[in-house]
C-alpha cells in the first residue's frame, strides 16, 4: 500500500474542507479558498479534523493515484493555512527588478524591459531591486509562475547572471584561456 497514501491528513483549526459529488474538493481557510477536482475513483472520507484517502482496488491505475490524491488535498490544507512561497534571485550589472502596479517589470538586459502580469491567486512582492518573491495559496500555481518569470533570462554558467531560485546553485564554467604561444 502506498506510505504516503494512507497517512491521515490532519485539518487545522480554521480550515473548512467539503467533498462535494464526483470528488470536487473545496478548502476553506485564513488565506483564502481553493477548490479542485480529484480523481472520482478516489474514496475521501472525512472523520472530525481527519481526513482519509482510500483506492477502490490495487490496480496500477489505483496505486499511483492513491498517494497523488491525498498530496493534492494536503498540499491545499497547507496552502489555505500558509501560503506558499518562491524567492528569486537577480545577478548582474544592471539587472533589477520593480513593482509598478500588478505588474511585474523587469531589467535583465534586454532593450526593453520585461513585463510580467501578476496572475489572480498570486501576489509579487520586490523588498529590493534584486529579490522578487512570489507567494499564493496554490502551490502549482505559484511554482509555474516563479518558472516562467525565471524562464525570462535563466542564470548562465559563466558569470552565473539572470534569474535564479534563492536556494538554487549554479554549476559554474572556465571561462576562455589565454592564447599559447
Amino acid at each position: 500500500m502506498s506510505r504516503i497514501g494512507r497517512m491521515p491528513i490532519t485539518v487545522p483549526a480554521g480550515v473548512e474542507v467539503s467533498v462535494a459529488a464526483g470528488n470536487v474538493v473545496t478548502v476553506k481557510g485564513p488565506k483564502g479558498t481553493l477548490t479542485q477536482q480529484l480523481h472520482p475513483d478516489m474514496v475521501i472520507e472525512q472523520n472530525g479534523s481527519e481526513i482519509t484517502v482510500k483506492r477502490p482496488s490495487d490496480d496500477k491505475e489505483h496505486r499511483s493515484l492513491h498517494g497523488l490524491t491525498r498530496t493534492l488535498l494536503h498540499n491545499m490544507i497547507v496552502g489555505v493555512n500558509e501560503p506558499y512561497k518562491k524567492e528569486l534571485e537577480i545577478n548582474g550589472v544592471g539587472y533589477r527588478a520593480t513593482k509598478e502596479g500588478k505588474n511585474l517589470v523587469l531589467n535583465i538586459g534586454y532593450s526593453h524591459q520585461v513585463i510580467v502580469p501578476e496572475v489572480d491567486g498570486i501576489t509579487i512582492e520586490v523588498p529590493g531591486p534584486n529579490k522578487v518573491v512570489i507567494s499564493g495559496c496554490d502551490k502549482q500555481k505559484v511554482g509555474q509562475f516563479a518558472a516562467e518569470v525565471r524562464e525570462k533570462r535563466p542564470p548562465e554558467p559563466y558569470k552565473g547572471k539572470g534569474i535564479k531560485y534563492v536556494d538554487e546553485v549554479i554549476r559554474r564554467k572556465v571561462g576562455k584561456t589565454g592564447a599559447k604561444k
